[in-house]
Formats: C-alpha cells, sequence, structure tokens
C-alpha cells in the first residue's frame, strides 16, 4: 500500500461536498434544520471522539476523570468530559517533547499514518505550542476561512496584502493557503513591521495594485498613519475596497474610514482551531461555522454554559481534526457572547459577537469584572481623534487598585476631553478609571504593535 501523500490523506470529494464555499454557501445549507445539523454533528463526534480514546493526552485527561469509553455515548454527554487549555499542552510538550503526546500520529496504522503540518504559537508569553494538522484538516480549515472571505466579497481579482506574521507561527501560512488554494487571488505575504518594515509595506500595495488587506486590526489601523506620512492617500492612492481582520478594539466605523471606506469584515479563529466564526453582509454578528465546530460558551468559574445573553469563555470541538492533533473541549479563554434569534441566511448556525476579551486576561477592579480590549473600544468609540492605540495600567497604592488608560490621540486633546472619557467609563462599566491622553507612536514601545501579532493590551503592575 503506497504512502499516503498530501493529495492522497483526503477524500477531495467529500472535503467539497462537506464543507460548501462561494456560490454554494449558504444557499446549501439553507433550508437545514437543527435536528439535520445535529444529526450530522453527531456522526462526525462519533468519528473524532473514537480517534481521540487512541491518543495518550485523552487518555490521561479523561482518565484521571474515571471516564471510560462507552460512558461518552454522544453530544448529550460532551460537557462530561473535562475542558483544557494551552497549559495542558504545554505540560504535555515538556513531559513528552518536542511534540507532546496529544499529536495521535501513532494511533494511524505506519503505512496510513497522515504527515504532520507544523507551526507553532508565536511563543511571545513563553515556550511556543506545537500546532500540528494532518492534510484533511488542513484544507477543512482552509476551505472554511475562504468561506468567509467570499461571503465578504474576495474575488479571485483582488491583490491581497498579508500582514499576518509567515514564520513558524500558524497564521499567515493557512491564510495564504485559504487564499491561493480556494479563493484564487494573488496574495503579498508582507507579514507584521519586523518582517517588513511599515513604510516599505504602504509602497508595496502601491507598487502592486493591493484591493484588500488581511490581518489584525491594530496593525492595519497603523499603515493607514503610516501610508498618510509617506504620502500615500488610502482610498484613493492605496484603493482598498475590503478588509477582513479581527477587529478586537478597533471598530469597523474606524477601520473602514482609515482606509477610505473599505468594507470592513470581522472574524475568530485561533492556531489550534483554524477559523471558527465570521462575519458575512447580512451584519448580524459572527456565523459559527457549525458543520465543522462544535462551540461552548462556559462560565469562566464553574466552566458551566452561561445564560442567554451572558459572557463566557469559548471552548472548541473541532469535529473535523480526526487525523492529527484532535481538538475536544479546548477552553481558548477567549470571551464572547451569544447573538441570540435566528439566523437571517436562513442556515442553522448560530451567532456570538466576536471577541471581546480573555478570560484570563480579565481584570478585577473593585469587584468588578474589566476586559482591556472592551475598555480601549469604548473610548476609541468615543474619542474622534483617537488612534486606536491605548494599553491599561493596573496599579496598587495603600491597598486600593486603580487603573490608567494610556489613549493615544491626534492633535492637541481638549481640556474637558479626559473628565468626559473617564465620566463615560464610569457610567458605562461602574468603576473609576482614568484615562491618560498621549502621542500617536508614543506607546509603540510598550504595546509592541509593529511585532506582535496581539499587541500587549495590559500591564499589571500590582504583581
Amino acid at each position: 500500500m503506497p504512502v499516503l501523500d498530501y493529495v492522497t490523506a483526503m477524500d477531495h470529494p467529500a472535503l467539497l461536498r462537506d464543507y460548501p464555499i462561494g456560490p454554494d454557501f449558504p444557499q446549501a445549507l439553507q433550508g437545514m434544520s437543527r435536528d439535520a445539523l445535529r444529526a450530522r454533528q453527531e456522526r462526525d463526534f462519533a468519528r473524532l471522539l473514537a480517534f481521540g480514546w487512541k491518543v495518550p493526552f485523552y487518555q490521561r485527561l479523561w482518565g484521571a476523570r474515571g471516564i471510560e469509553p462507552g460512558d461518552i455515548r454522544g453530544l448529550d454527554d460532551l460537557a462530561k468530559l473535562p475542558a483544557y487549555d494551552k497549559a495542558d499542552l504545554m505540560a504535555s510538550v515538556a513531559a513528552h517533547p518536542p511534540l507532546g503526546d496529544f499529536h495521535g500520529q501513532d494511533a494511524h496504522p505506519p503505512e496510513r499514518r497522515p504527515q504532520i503540518i507544523f507551526h507553532t504559537t508565536s511563543g511571545t508569553t513563553g515556550t511556543p505550542q506545537p500546532l500540528l494538522f494532518g492534510a484533511k484538516s488542513r484544507e477543512v480549515q482552509n476551505r472554511l476561512l475562504a468561506r468567509m472571505y467570499l461571503m465578504a466579497g474576495m474575488t479571485r481579482d483582488d491583490v491581497v496584502h498579508s500582514v499576518y506574521g509567515h514564520g513558524l507561527i500558524n497564521g499567515g501560512h493557512y491564510v495564504r493557503e485559504a487564499v491561493h488554494h480556494w479563493v484564487g487571488a494573488r496574495f503579498l505575504s508582507a507579514g507584521t513591521g519586523v518582517e517588513t518594515r511599515s513604510a516599505q509595506q504602504v509602497f508595496i500595495m502601491k507598487q502592486f495594485g493591493a484591493t484588500a488587506i488581511v490581518g489584525f486590526a491594530d496593525y492595519i489601523k497603523r499603515l493607514s498613519d503610516v501610508a498618510r506620512e509617506e504620502g500615500l492617500r488610502p482610498g484613493e492612492d492605496l484603493r482598498i475596497r475590503l478588509i477582513c481582520a479581527h477587529l478586537g478594539s478597533e471598530s469597523q466605523a474606524s477601520l473602514s474610514a482609515a482606509w477610505g471606506g473599505a468594507a470592513v469584515y470581522d472574524w475568530y479563529g485561533v492556531g489550534d482551531t483554524g477559523i471558527i466564526a465570521g462575519e458575512g453582509p447580512d451584519r448580524s454578528g459572527m456565523h459559527i461555522m457549525e458543520d465543522a465546530h462544535l462551540l461552548e460558551i462556559a462560565d469562566p468559574d464553574t466552566g458551566l454554559p452561561v445564560a442567554e445573553g451572558r459572557l463566557g469563555d469559548m471552548v472548541c470541538t473541532c469535529l473535523f481534526k480526526d487525523d492529527i492533533f484532535p481538538i475536544i473541549r479546548f477552553n481558548t479563554h477567549d470571551v464572547t457572547e451569544e447573538v441570540a434569534g435566528p439566523n437571517p441566511l436562513g442556515i442553522p448556525f448560530r451567532r456570538m459577537k466576536g471577541f471581546l476579551g480573555r478570560s484570563d486576561n480579565m481584570v478585577k477592579l473593585r469587584g468588578i469584572n474589566l476586559f482591556p480590549t472592551g475598555i480601549g473600544a469604548l473610548l476609541v468609540e468615543h474619542a474622534a481623534n483617537a488612534t486606536g492605540e491605548f494599553i491599561c495600567r493596573v496599579s496598587r497604592q495603600e491597598g486600593r487598585d486603580s487603573m490608567l488608560v494610556h489613549l493615544e490621540m491626534k492633535g492637541e486633546p481638549e481640556p474637558a476631553a479626559r473628565e468626559r472619557l473617564e465620566a463615560m467609563l464610569r457610567m458605562r462599566l461602574g468603576v473609576e478609571i482614568g484615562v491618560a491622553p498621549c502621542a500617536p507612536g508614543s506607546l509603540a514601545a510598550l504595546t509592541q504593535v509593529e511585532s506582535r501579532q496581539k499587541p500587549i493590551r495590559l500591564l499589571d503592575e500590582r504583581r
């Protein structure tokens, strides 16, 4: 029997059928009932669970809770399985270097063992975590991302400028694959400001006629300022019509305005899972790709499902990762809230509001739970001359915790600006937070916006 290569390791007709994109999405799923979707999820979960029981990481994780094969009969029992997070994966890597014992490659017969597509996390907070994919799971995540891009209006005629990192980390590579394999557009892999200087990036965009930008909104916004500094006018000299970004604290309106009125679409995913949810032209929230993912929204303290309208951790099960590195109840610690009501696209997918912060980056200030990205979003929304750059600093003096938010603002702030923004935060959040206006570019060394995929937004100086 021949050794599997990247192409023969997947059922290509099934890939096209099971994960429709482009003209087939959402049409292929319109009219499908929640019951029909649930039946498909049950089928895929059964296959995933059988694979998980062959993987030492899950044998150990589940066995420690006294769970045995047969105890989990279907999705109704999913919550009986313990969730895990990055710390558990890194403990696995430490005990079983270099890849840990969660990859699952040994669960396959040697002659049918899938290759591993290998990437890592950025490692900005410590040792990089291995991110592992088989050919099938790689192309499913690529196809799902292309689904979102095509739904947002990207076409093969676009020239896509990417500011994702293109080193060992997963982001830039799988975005490039999604665009090349399933959209067909030209792709400029510029990377971060460390990989290609910001000033050079805007000239590359001009030279090659970029029409779309993909990446993290913080840096995309920064590039619009650099373009103007270099004498290039977004919307005129740089005709960007589409931005598909991770918005974070940046608002769609401010990012669109920075780029001359470009259409802006938000999406969410993490390196382990690929895209989980994305926004469409209906603008009714992010559509959770429930033909590929089971997404739970759980209370950060109890792990139980939150009530409707409450914030919670996103806990993800990837129904398609049954070749390499199965993901079953992975707690991202990213926080969101479900959007209520029927899906306006006529498909059986739930919707969510997007990334609202991290529970492990949450700050409790005098009894109030605060998320730095949410604070930044409020300030940017209510300060017309804010650049979008900010950082929250928490300190403790004489036993009292306090927060000061440094906010970059263009021009000389009006005398009452600080008091007005502080009053808005007090009214919206229920706690006193100081605001310190500062000059554009002055926070770059603290936030590391040009060198990190996700800029630093919190300095907790109580520790």
